[in-house]
């Protein structure tokens, strides 16, 4: 099974993958964790240009470099571990393009979805969480964030206003395998709600925590 999560910026998806994870583990299912951009050395090396504050990437170039970075995740990682029937739980995926350089960038969704069709060679996610969050709480977070903001955190309030309006229209579009949840519950209300999403498509057999 696979498994994304994705948000916006400051939505808290790396803690839900984290203590998706732990969960998933206490009930006997050892997932493969990884994220985008990253997940591969080649990944890694593009995250952080990325992210990079100082540099100056054209859209098509942002959406081409993601691609080549989740080509090589999904060869690397997803699809061998797919193959040895292990659950893979991945921090973003081919919807971030869609909503950030689709949207966001204004390339346009078909444009992107095509894109990635070609470099995940089809793969899609079994299931995916999308943290949905306000406008203004997603900021506040931000803002409490130690460190410096990473390039795509500085972008305009327009720009991820564009992001969060094309999450929501993929969350419509793909309906069949996303769950939206409330970013502002508490973590363990998340986690819970994750895991009985996994659950309903079979992906983890009920019972108590190891």
């Amino acid at each position: 099974m696979f498994v994304t999560v994705e948000g916006v910026e400051g939505a808290g998806k790396s803690t839900l993958v984290a203590g998706l994870a732990s969960a998933l583990r206490r009930r006997g299912v050892d997932p493969v964790v990884t994220r985008e951009p990253g997940g591969t050395p080649l990944g890694e090396r593009v995250r952080a240009l990325f992210l990079d504050p100082e540099a100056a990437i054209d859209p098509l170039a942002e959406a081409l470099l993601m691609a080549a970075s989740r080509a090589q995740l999904v060869r690397s990682v997803i699809r061998p571990a797919l193959a040895r029937g292990t659950l893979v739980l991945c921090d973003r995926f081919w919807d971030a393009s869609v909503a950030y350089q689709g949207y966001g960038r204004r390339l346009g969704a078909d444009v992107v979805i095509e894109l990635n069709r070609i470099a995940t060679e089809g793969i899609n996610p079994d299931l995916t969480l999308l943290l949905e969050v306000p406008e203004d709480e997603a900021r506040r977070r931000m803002r409490a964030r130690s460190g410096d903001l990473d390039r795509m955190e500085l972008e305009s309030e327009a720009f991820h206003r564009r992001v969060a309006e094309g999450y929501a229209a993929l969350a419509e579009r793909f309906a069949e395998r996303f769950v939206v949840l409330d970013a502002r519950e508490a973590p363990e209300t998340l986690v819970s709600a994750a895991v009985a999403a996994i659950e309903r498509r079979g992906g983890v057999l009920p019972g108590a925590a190891r």
